[in-house]
């Protein structure tokens, strides 16, 4: 039987706190979790672990005596391969091993049995120093498995949610409805302003409910945000095309800009304004999350329009503006 690492198994140092340790946990169980990689046995593998070395980690006295364990891991292994005795059954430690208190994971054995298909989820690794089912009782029994019925923290949930640019700039309010493990519930979520495409927005206490009074999950939502007909959205930033007539790029003057909301703002074009040119427009794009009041840029990429058709008099002036390149370079 080989030693677990499960420091390694969660990427966190022999030293990381208990808040390290949960958030490595969530990070990994989201990533791995049955549910997100359908069908993929590594996966699945994988979460076993994670699960099975949170369970240990996670709970204060069993992750004292697991340091003890990993510290003279080859001492059991001398005995265990010489037939003695269990060295760790004198002088305090012992393999029938309660809870303890203070712990935090998304999964009991009863639910990995479920969700895998299997009596016995965990290594036996852990079913030997964690798992309080060795030695025998009175009559031949067995010891049964301490402390399954512990409260339960609920399970983080994940919710994808899609939004307008309008409501990703102003904040939004809107009412799910969500189903888990056959459960359908509704609840009201508020996204706060300034969320962009691919943002998180974590809603306290709406997760998957805890047992036994415990306390439930977290509801996190994956933000999506639609197309938009009119801007497009980099970074922080907004973009825009404004169509100009050939004579305001030549000769200068205003032009109106289309900004959220349904407003316009005025743009001053000098003489002379190249093709593509483009005009920050301070403050005028998207509200910045955390930051009230405050919004980014909104950036006029101006495109020149060339008439299609020239009425008599257009035509005259043209050809007299052609006759006035020639005689001012006459290389054109």
């Amino acid at each position: 039987m080989d030693f677990k690492d499960y420091y390694a198994t969660l990427g966190v140092a022999k030293t990381a706190t208990d808040k390290e340790l949960k958030q490595a946990y969530r990070k990994l169980a989201r990533k791995h979790h049955p549910d997100v990689n359908p069908g993929d046995k590594s996966a699945e593998a994988r979460f076993k672990e994670i699960n099975e070395a949170y369970e240990v980690l996670g709970d204060p006295e069993k992750r004292r005596k697991y340091d003890e364990l990993g510290a003279n891991w080859r001492a059991y292994e001398q005995a265990e391969r010489a037939g003695g005795p269990n060295p760790f059954e004198q002088g305090g430690w012992s393999v029938n091993m309660g809870t303890g208190g203070g712990g935090y994971r998304t999964m009991t054995e009863e639910e990995m049995q479920e969700m895998f298909g299997t009596d016995n989820p965990f290594s036996d690794f852990f079913n030997t120093f964690f798992g309080g089912a060795v030695g025998a009782e009175p009559g031949g029994g067995r010891r049964a498995r301490a402390g399954r019925s512990r409260a339960r923290p609920g399970r983080d949930l994940e919710h994808e949610i899609e939004l307008t640019l309008e409501e990703a700039d102003q904040g939004v309010t809107r009412r799910l409805s969500m189903k888990h493990d056959g459960h359908s519930r509704t609840v009201d979520v508020r996204v706060p302003p300034g969320v962009g495409d691919g943002s998180r927005v974590r809603v306290s206490g709406e997760g998957e409910r805890g047992q036994s009074g415990a306390a439930s999950g977290d509801l996190y939502l994956r933000v999506r945000l639609a197309p938009h007909p009119v801007f497009e959205r980099k970074g922080r930033d907004l973009y825009v095309k404004v169509h100009v007539p050939v004579t305001i790029a030549v000769l200068g003057g205003e032009v109106e800009v289309p900004a959220l909301g349904g407003r316009t703002l005025r743009l001053k074009v000098p003489p002379t304004t190249q093709n593509g040119q483009v005009f920050r427009l301070r403050g005028q794009g998207l509200s910045l999350a955390g930051k009230p009041g405050e919004k980014s840029d909104l950036y006029a990429t101006l495109a020149v329009q060339l008439p299609r058709e020239l009425s008599a008099p257009e035509r005259e002036h043209y050809e007299a503006l052609a006759e006035l390149q020639k005689k001012k370079d006459p290389a054109a």
